[in-house]
């Protein structure tokens, strides 16, 4: 496997690390939320379940007063607790948490219908009398009603308390847990974020240095070409250079040929006997200091037609 591919598979693992980090992350961050909720939910069924107590005395002394007294006023609360009692001890059933709540709930229902029963009985007979005396049978009777529905009621709350232990620890357990893992996750997404900017780093080099290897690939290449192409035009050059010397000194005339600034290049064997320089001597002298034309008759020195053809 090169090296690029490394690279992407190391970058795809980390990505892959991440995301589970991440669900787990939320995983944890559910669980609290949950556990909260629950906690919530235990604080309210104990609370309410209280207060179901509360208003069942309360319409119990709010009985008694009318009783002895005749005074509808006091029936408030009784009339408050007897048209929504069973509505709500089926709302506290319903928001129990697990069996033995909905158990003692089950439990509580009857007793508290009897004891609704057994007010709205006396509330019946007193109206009308000028008052009414309990016996003491029926007084019994409606003592351990509401005994029982303390009872019943304290083993709810107990029972509900208990579990918010329980839940507080949990909550607490997963509060902790959720430290924990944001502490983990913040480390993992550092190191993974220097890992990645690394293997990204590598990545780069790594095409860069295979840009740059393909690069000089076809620079030596062209450099060969080149060099190729630069033997040839020597060659080329070179075989001109042995025709163009072979053409000169097989002609009868003299031949002097100079470069752009009037400095002798070459000069053939009759150039050489006419004016008495080699070739060699010559090359490289001012064609002046070589070549001289005298007037015949006047023994002048003439202007060089070399220096008119550079010249114009």
């Amino acid at each position: 496997m090169s090296k690029a591919a490394w690279v992407s598979r190391a970058i795809a693992g980390l990505l892959v690390l991440v995301a589970v980090s991440v669900l787990g992350l939320f995983g944890l961050l559910r669980q609290v939320a949950d556990a909260a909720e629950d906690r919530k939910q235990n604080r309210l069924l104990v609370r309410d379940a209280n207060g179901l107590l509360t208003d069942m005395i309360d319409a119990e002394a709010g009985q008694r007063g009318y009783l002895l007294t005749g005074d509808s006023t006091y029936l408030a609360p009784y009339a408050k607790v007897r048209d929504g009692i069973a509505d709500r001890i089926v709302d506290l059933r319903v928001r129990a948490h697990d069996s033995a709540s909905v158990e003692l709930l089950r439990r509580l229902q009857p007793l508290v219908e009897s004891k609704i029963s057994e007010l709205t009985s006396l509330v019946t007979e007193r109206r009308g009398l000028a008052g009414l005396v309990l016996s003491p049978d029926r007084n019994g009777r409606e003592k351990r009603l509401t005994d029982s529905i303390r009872v019943t009621v304290f083993a709810l709350t107990e029972h509900e308390n208990v579990s918010l232990v329980r839940r507080e620890e949990e909550y607490a357990t997963n509060l902790r847990s959720l430290f924990v893992g944001i502490a983990l996750f913040s480390g993992v997404a550092a190191a993974l974020s220097v890992a990645l900017v690394y293997l990204m780093w590598q990545r780069r080099g790594q095409k860069e240095r295979t840009l740059m290897h393909t690069e000089t690939q076809r620079l030596l290449t062209s450099q060969e070409a080149t060099s190729a192409a630069l033997r040839v035009a020597n060659t080329m050059i070179a075989d001109s250079e042995e025709r163009l010397s072979v053409t000169l000194s097989s002609i009868g005339d003299a031949v002097l040929t100079t470069d752009a600034n009037a400095r002798v290049v070459r000069l053939n064997p009759v150039a050489e006997r006419l004016m008495g320089w080699t070739s060699a001597e010559a090359v490289g002298l001012p064609v002046a200091d070589v070549f001289h034309i005298v007037n015949k008759d006047t023994r002048v020195l003439g202007t060089i037609p070399v220096m008119q053809a550079l010249e114009h």
